[in-house]
Formats: structure tokens, sequence, C-alpha cells
């Protein structure tokens, strides 16, 4: 990442294809693979939920209780962005970080040592479906990739995309996009408040 490349690796939900969100050219590069438009954001992911809260150490007491019930899961979560962090992956709306923090699993735990951020999207080229194990990620994506990380099989549903920007202050929160967190989960979770 530190060089600028980009790599297919495998989460929680899907595999994923990430690089540093703060290189220009490496995020050109993604969104190149991907042949996705550069005015769709992106998610930021910290692969352990230590790392991703000393970064974002401006969340406010409702967000962090929230995150406390949600991560690390199969969620992406918009939240304000107070501190205009990681402005390449969050395209035309500066004001809104997409945090996500996968579960990783015994496979997949040596990820978690790593403490620097990554943006992130699905390894798919942009509309295709979600790949659930390496062999599902297109071609062009994984021989243009600098990384690539195979996990097995994976469980192939996109991460739950859960808007909390208004939670703090109203309590409010949408689910944007379904996913493996259920609404009765995210309920107990976000209700009890």
């Amino acid at each position: 990442m530190a060089g600028g490349g980009v790599a297919v690796f495998p989460a929680d939900t899907v595999y994923g294809l990430c690089c540093d969100p703060e290189n220009g050219q490496a995020v050109e590069r993604l969104y190149a693979l991907k042949r996705r438009p550069a005015e769709r954001p992106a998610a930021v992911m910290f692969f352990n939920l230590g790392s991703a809260l000393s970064e974002l150490a401006d969340l406010a007491a409702g967000e962090r209780a929230a995150i406390a019930g949600l991560l690390p899961g199969p969620v992406t979560l918009l939240l304000p962005n107070r501190g205009r962090r990681f402005l390449l992956a969050c395209g035309p709306e500066p004001a809104t970080l997409g945090l996500r923090v996968p579960e990783l699993g015994d496979t997949l735990a040596a990820l978690g040592s790593l403490e620097a951020a990554v943006m992130q999207s699905s390894a798919n080229i942009s509309g295709g479906a979600d790949p659930r194990r390496l062999g599902d990620v297109p071609r062009e994506l994984r021989e243009g990739a600098d990384l690539v990380l195979d996990g097995g099989e994976l469980g192939g549903t996109p991460s739950t995309v859960l808007d909390l920007r208004a939670y703090d202050a109203t309590g409010e929160w949408h689910v944007l996009r379904g996913g493996p967190l259920s609404h009765e989960v995210l309920t107990r979770v976000l209700d009890s408040r």
C-alpha cells in the first residue's frame, strides 16, 4: 500500500480491492481497474477497531456507542467526516466518511496487524456481481493488482450500508443497502441508546 499498489483481498463479506486512501495515483488506478466513475465514493477500511478509533478521534459519543455495538462486522457506516479525512475516498461528499472494519476470522486474522487505513471497494467491475471466491474476481482485476490474497470462500453478501450521519444528534439512522446485518440486530443496537 505504501508504494501506491492495489490489492485484491478477502473480507468478511466479499472480495475487495484496496489501496492507500491518501495516494491519488493509487486511487485513480483502483477506479480505473473497476471501471468505476470517479465521483462515486468508496469506503475507508481499517483491519482493526483500535486503529479506526484512534484515527477518528473526533467521533461523537453516540457514534462511538454505535461503532462499539456494530464493529467489527459486515457493515459500512456513513458518518460525519468532521476532520475531512480521506477526501479521495469521499468523492463529492467530503462531509461524509464511509467506515468499514471487517470481522476477521481465524483465516484472515493476520490482516488485523495492519494499522493503516485502506480505501476499499468490492473486487468487481463496477455494477458486476460481488465475488465470494477469488476465482469470481474478474481476471483483469487479479492481473492488474499488485497483490492478490486468497481467503477461500466468503459469505458473498456485501456489507450492510448504514447512514449514521444524524445519529448522534437525533438518534436517527437509515439502512441504505441491506446486507448481512438484520434490521432486528440494528434496531437492538441502535435504539438502545
